[in-house]
């Protein structure tokens, strides 16, 4: 077994009497005082998350964007840049190896920001794909003009892009909640902001510095809220994060851990893998066949990227009370009948009630279907209802 990891914030999370758990390899806090006050907190003002464990690769070259395109299930090469995507690596059999976020830094520059436990093989899954990614001869031909140029130098031979694993050199922080642009511009150090704060669009990135060293300024989130995820050099993430806390106390900023995450994103409906996402999943099943451009003339995952018809869909679910599904525990229909099994649940801080998302079969997936939970042999009556269970409204 390998030693656990710590982000660079460790001392400043022990000092809050953060508790800790295992998360991907990393040690992680879980909570500072109360999963509910941090909860509540991000819904409310703002909550301040350490992300550092998250991998990061660079996609370089000029052939980046066409190879991300081949690589992901997305199109990159028609986004600007500036802006952000959501996509999926997809294996050769059409399971998602994993979900990413991806950044246009330049014309021939991409960030792609990775799931802290998949981050070796997402690493080998690019490697391969280079590997495999075709050279520019196979891609546009022959010369066409005698002594024309065919191969791109330093760049992987003539494949023409090149992606390296950077993750050891930043730290990731997010501040999330209703609070989280008058925070982050109110942040001593933080300078040199390319984008005014009023045109910053959610899904993209501004350029930044904080104390003269590069900060990566993200309009991007995992809780439903607005907010920001900012990236800097590791070396500089405990003072980010002081001058964070000091610009966020007249907001009511708490340091919020893993717990609070979670439910926060359950309730946004956002997927978490190992939960609602792995390889055995189809994009269509996780409702994200949006995600999937499938007219591309290639891409890892095309051939098999179709789900069964009969394959079980992901649903959320609303049930009364305060009992709560968890993953792992089972859908019935009336007779006790197995519909499928829930993947997240818990009771919703913000609705007051539980929720769930589950894979259930097709036949069951249809809004308002009456469903029950077994929570420890008892049947809990639930409702099939849309994703998400919570919108901001602003």
């Amino acid at each position: 077994m390998s030693d656990p990891r710590y982000t660079p914030l460790r001392e400043r999370h022990e000092a809050l009497g953060a508790s800790f758990t295992d998360f991907g390899g990393w040690q992680m806090p879980v909570r500072y005082t109360s999963d509910l006050a941090e909860h509540h907190a991000v819904r409310r003002s703002a909550g301040l998350f350490d992300i550092s464990h998250m991998a990061e690769f660079l996609v370089t070259g000029p052939s980046a964007a066409e190879f991300l395109d081949y690589a992901l299930a997305g199109r990159l090469s028609t986004m600007s840049v500036g802006k952000a995507k959501y996509s999926l690596i997809l294996s050769e059999a059409g399971g998602i190896v994993d979900d990413v976020i991806v950044y246009r830094l330049a014309e021939d520059r991409y960030l792609v920001i990775a799931n802290a436990g998949n981050r070796g093989y997402v690493d080998a899954a690019f490697a391969s794909r280079v590997r495999s990614f075709p050279s520019l001869i196979e891609r546009e031909g022959p010369p066409r003009v005698e002594g024309e140029e065919r191969s791109f130098a330093g760049f992987l031979g003539d494949r023409g892009v090149d992606v390296e694993d950077v993750s050891d050199s930043f730290a990731l922080l997010a501040v999330q909640g209703p609070a989280a642009e008058a925070i982050v511009a109110a942040t001593e150090g933080i300078t040199d902001v390319g984008t005014p704060w009023a045109e910053q669009k959610y899904y993209a990135w501004a350029d930044a510095r904080f104390l003269g060293e590069p900060l990566l300024l993200a309009r991007t989130g995992y809780t439903g809220e607005d907010g920001f995820e900012l990236l800097v050099p590791g070396t500089l993430a405990p003072a980010l994060w002081d001058a964070l806390v000091v610009a966020g106390e007249p907001h009511g900023l708490v340091p919020a851990g893993l717990a609070a995450r979670d439910t926060l994103r359950l309730e946004a409906g956002m997927p978490l893998y190992g939960h609602e996402l792995s390889l055995e999943t189809r994009p269509a099943q996780a409702g994200l066949g949006r995600v999937v451009v499938s007219d591309k003339e290639s891409f890892i995952g095309k051939d098999a990227v179709d789900a069964a018809p009969d394959a079980p869909v992901l649903v959320g679910l609303v049930a009364e009370g305060k009992r709560a599904g968890r993953a792992g525990y089972a859908v019935v229909d009336a007779e006790g009948a197995a519909l499928g099994e829930i993947t997240s649940g818990a009771l919703s801080p913000t609705l007051g009630h539980p929720i769930a998302m589950a894979y259930v079969t097709p036949s069951s997936a249809e809004e308002g279907t009456a469903v029950f939970l077994d929570v420890r042999g008892t049947k809990i009556p639930a409702t099939v209802t849309a994703l998400p269970f919570y919108r901001r409204t602003k």
